[in-house]
Order: C-alpha cells, then sequence, then structure tokens
C-alpha cells in the first residue's frame, strides 16, 4: 500500500496530472481546490505528505501552510511557477519540507514526493490540543485558557503561542519564531518579535508559579522557551 497524498492546487488540470502520477506510482490521492478546503480535509485525517501550490486565491500556499505548521509536521512540497532563489527560501524558512517550480518533470514530481516520504519516515500525527496544569490550547478552534479564564488571541499571538506549545521546553531563537510564526526572518523585526511576546504574556496573565512569572521565559542571548507547569 502506498503513501496518502493530499494535492491542493486551484487548477483542476494540475491537479488530475499529478494525481495520475502518484496513483500509477502506488500512492492514494485526495484532491483540494483551495487552501481552506485543503485544511477542513488535514482535520478531519492527516495524509503522509501534501503538496501545496502556492499562488491559489483566498488563502494561498502561504498561508495555507503556516495553518499546517501550526497543526501538524507533515511533509509539503511547495509547487510554484516561480523558480527565483528568494521564493524558494521562503518556502523553506516558513516550514515547507521542499520546493518544485512548474513546469516539472513526471519522474521528478515522483522522485521528489517518495524522497520527501523517506526522509520523513512513519505516518504524521495531527496535534488538536495542548494542555497542562495551567494552560489549554485548541489549535484546530483557535481557543486558548489560561489557569480557567478565557484568552482573546489575535491570529499573530495565536500563531505565536502555537509555536511555543508545539516545541514546549525548547529554546526557540528570535528567527527561529521569526520563521514560524510571519513566514520568514526577514519578514519583520526581531523588536516586532519582542513586542508580541510582551502581548501574548500581558494576556495570558501571571503565571501559576508563586510570583506570577510567566512559563514563556526569555533565554538571553538566545531567545524564548515555554516551560509547561507542572501540578506541583
Amino acid at each position: 500500500m502506498g503513501a496518502s497524498i493530499l494535492v491542493v492546487d486551484d487548477q483542476e488540470p494540475v491537479r488530475r496530472v499529478v494525481r495520475l502520477l502518484l496513483e500509477r506510482a502506488g500512492h492514494q490521492v485526495a484532491e483540494a481546490g483551495d487552501g481552506r478546503t485543503a485544511l477542513e480535509r488535514l482535520a478531519r485525517d492527516v495524509p503522509d505528505a501534501v503538496l501545496l501550490d502556492v499562488a491559489m486565491p483566498g488563502l494561498d500556499g502561504w498561508k495555507t501552510l503556516g495553518r499546517i505548521r501550526e497543526l501538524s509536521d507533515v511533509p509539503v512540497l511547495m509547487l510554484t511557477g516561480r523558480g527565483a532563489e528568494l521564493e524558494r527560501v521562503r518556502g523553506l524558512r516558513a516550514g515547507a519540507d521542499d520546493y518544485l517550480v512548474k513546469p516539472f518533470g513526471r519522474q521528478e514530481l515522483v522522485a521528489r514526493v517518495e524522497a520527501l516520504l523517506r526522509r520523513a519516515g512513519g505516518s504524521q500525527e495531527l496535534v488538536r490540543e495542548y494542555h497542562d496544569a495551567w494552560l489549554d490550547v485548541d489549535l484546530v478552534a483557535h481557543a486558548v485558557r489560561a489557569g480557567g479564564r478565557q484568552v482573546d488571541l489575535s491570529p499573530t499571538e495565536f500563531r505565536l503561542l502555537s509555536a511555543f506549545v508545539r516545541h514546549p521546553n525548547e529554546v526557540l531563537t528570535r528567527d527561529r519564531l521569526l520563521e514560524l510564526v510571519w513566514g520568514s526572518a526577514t519578514a519583520t523585526s526581531q523588536g516586532q518579535a519582542r513586542l508580541y511576546v510582551a502581548y501574548v504574556r500581558t494576556k495570558l496573565g501571571p503565571g501559576p508559579g508563586p510570583g506570577g512569572e510567566s512559563p514563556i521565559q526569555t533565554v538571553r542571548g538566545f531567545g524564548y522557551r515555554y516551560i509547561p507547569p507542572s501540578d506541583t
């Protein structure tokens, strides 16, 4: 049995060709004509890999990739008509695993997908929720509670908090946060990142410790990390 692959492209002829090639190679293929449909499919059943077009109306490939990365580490191959180096770098920094420029060779497409699957190894998992002794985050519904209190976050603030809870105890450098939240290490300034960390800390309110310190810690000279509070 081959891998399950989700092909996301607003052009039906492209989806049809990609489906034919991948099914001939023994894989199971699902299709989505836009980013929102792709996210709905992914919420129901996580594929082994996603082929994602960049230039789509509405929710484009970059925004769709950002939402995918809030939920899963499923391998993503970006498809685009743009071949500029900066575009490829942007895709990889935003969380894509590979990048293929249209028009692509049929054998190259299959080879890239199968290499992606080999590197990923094993089935993917959708992270729908995060819980610890203080914080509850529904990553699908974008709902947050801290200390039993509902917290309303902006989309950028929610992406920032998602980055922390998907990497608990891990030091995230400022450049890494910019990539995870804004899609590029040059998309905004590090000062802006610091400002949004302050916003999230303020909205979450005092932490559960005796001094009310936030579990989002500053690691001086490196970046930040989220230390999950314990029950004790």
